[in-house]
């Protein structure tokens, strides 16, 4: 049945605890901006409570975790519910993992706009405007999970607009099990939307601010306008006043733009007009895939020093994190084939690449034993006991190295020795 429109904002893991991260380096002007740049984001959603006209706010947990984020974190979020109770604002707060309710210094009272959800069941609230009920907000907190107990969200059906709030994500046919309108999740630092969840939306807006490069793009929190025929529209609005970047090269653009220095200004002009009006912090994964193009790129640690100097000085910058390239797979032939120091130098990799250890089964009982297939597996060892002055923790790195990384290690170490024999730079393959 008809009944009225409202509009409400839902923000999820505010981590006022976590700082920053991936800033080594990092120029002074920016640095007091990242440190409040989390405190910043989550004000930023306050402020849009109070100017957006909205009937309530919905918060989805994690908010920060009250010993851990101090005085200045518990602050800014009990000023935000006082200033919400003074425009008559209700909040609705289902706490996560962070912030969980017995966490919360008893001495220090939640303002009567603020609802926050118990752990052990799921509680119903009718929200009323004038009077008359216009949605039902069912909410319950965290038990310590990552994921969401929907079966704990039963109640009685209603004709109302039924809001969802809980910390955490579940699959598309449990939350709409629960037959909710919108689900209101947090627990994901990205934003994330669980398709087939709810009619309205499954969402969970992530982190006002993103911290580090696992997690990147855009950062904020979301305005739900429903109308009286209860269809919702969703708008995303972002509060990120730093931005994480990862962005990957391959060689067929280096060669278009005739370097690597060349690329990597195009592309931050791009991005900077793309993501205008924040600082971007940006992370270079290149991928060869063939030496030839080695004369384009340079030296990657040259180059980091400039694009840090270039575009990390201005205001927003452009900060350059990292700089990574991968070692190209494949060396021309005609340098394999080379009667020279290369050329063995290309076998000799090419040899040892190829070795795998593989597991086998001897005797009646099936015991697994580990043999190499191939005699030629490196083995540092015996060159770390050429030289006294290498520490035992560099011998023991060297001479052990994980399964898992020997693939890169050589690829790494065979570009350097390339790159030196050719009369290049040996650092080639690091990461800065």
């Amino acid at each position: 049945m008809p009944g009225e429109s409202f509009r409400f904002i839902h923000a999820s893991d505010f981590h006022l605890e976590t700082p920053l991260g991936d800033l080594d380096h990092l120029p002074p002007q920016l640095q007091s901006a990242m440190a409040t740049a989390p405190r910043d984001a989550a004000a930023a959603v306050f402020e849009a409570a109070l100017a957006e006209n909205i009937d309530f706010l919905v918060l989805s947990g994690d908010l920060l975790h009250p010993i851990a984020a101090g005085p200045h974190g518990m602050s800014l979020l009990l000023d935000g519910f006082e200033k919400l109770h003074a425009a008559n604002t209700p909040v609705y707060w289902s706490a996560g993992i962070a912030d969980d309710p017995k966490q919360w210094p008893e001495a220090v009272p939640l303002p009567p706009n603020v609802t926050l959800f118990p752990r052990d069941r799921a509680v119903a609230i009718p929200h009323q405007r004038a009077g008359r009920t216009v949605c039902s907000v069912i909410g319950r907190s965290s038990e310590g999970r990552n994921t969401l107990h929907v079966p704990g969200y039963q109640t009685e059906t209603t004709d109302e607009f039924t809001v969802g709030v809980g910390h955490g994500i579940a699959d598309a046919n449990a939350l709409a099990g629960a037959r909710m309108d919108y689900w209101a999740l947090g627990g994901p630092h990205n934003h994330t939307e669980i398709e087939g969840g709810a009619e309205a939306g499954a969402i969970a807006p992530g982190s006002p601010q993103g911290r580090s490069s696992d997690e990147p793009g855009p950062h904020g929190y979301v305005v739900v306008d429903v109308d009286a025929e209860h269809t919702a529209r969703v708008r995303r609005v972002e509060t990120d006043r730093f931005r994480y970047l990862n962005v990957a090269i391959d060689s067929d653009e280096i060669r278009s733009a005739g370097s690597l220095r060349n690329l990597l200004g195009q592309k931050i002009g791009s991005l900077a007009n793309e993501h205008g009006g924040r600082h971007l912090l940006v992370s270079w994964e290149v991928t060869l895939d063939n030496a030839e193009v080695l004369p384009s790129v340079g030296d990657p640690s040259e180059l980091l020093r400039n694009l840090r100097r270039d575009h990390g000085q201005s205001n927003p910058a452009v900060w350059t994190t990292r700089l990574s390239v991968r070692p190209p797979h494949h060396y021309p032939k005609s340098w394999q084939d080379e009667d020279t120091i290369l050329g063995d130098f290309l076998r000799a990799s090419k040899k040892f690449a190829g070795a795998r250890r593989v597991a086998t089964s001897s005797g009646s009982g099936g015991e697994s034993t580990s043999s190499s297939e191939s005699k030629d597996r490196l083995d540092l060892m015996p060159f770390t006991e050429e030289h006294a002055e290498l520490s035992s923790t560099a011998s023991s790195l060297l001479g052990d190295v994980p399964a898992d990384q020997r693939e890169s290690i050589l690829a790494e170490a065979t570009l350097m020795g390339v790159e030196l024999l050719r009369g290049g730079k040996p650092s080639w393959g690091r990461k800065s």
